[in-house]
């Protein structure tokens, strides 16, 4: 019996970086993405449509992916998107802007 994955209050501010990290590892439709954010995640993080589909469309429309039409394995039509050079290059930069709050929260975590 698997758990069921947690709605998880943090990942707004997140899901960008996580879509960016998933597609700087290969090209993948909507559900796809979400498939592999909640598997890489232990089923810990849970990507609602809602919260998918607009993550999509602004980091498109900011350069960071392209969608484009295709074929799924399962023979179903859907866009499946791809990451940018300028996607690689802000995933770089939210990546370091995560390691740092991470590093400040865990420091204050650890004061005494």
């Amino acid at each position: 019996m698997g758990r069921k994955p947690r709605k998880n209050d943090s990942l707004p501010g997140s899901l960008d970086m996580l879509i960016l990290r998933t597609l700087s590892l290969r090209s993948l439709h909507g559900y796809g993405i979400v498939q592999f954010i909640q598997q890489s995640s232990d089923d810990q993080l849970l990507v609602e449509e809602g919260s998918l589909y607009p993550a999509l469309q602004r980091l498109e429309l900011n350069g960071w992916i392209d969608g484009v039409w295709g074929v799924t394995p399962n023979h179903r039509r859907a866009r499946i998107y791809k990451i940018t050079e300028a996607g690689r290059q802000q995933l770089d930069l939210e990546a370091r802007k995560y390691a740092k709050l991470t590093l400040a929260i865990a420091r204050v975590m650890g004061a005494q």
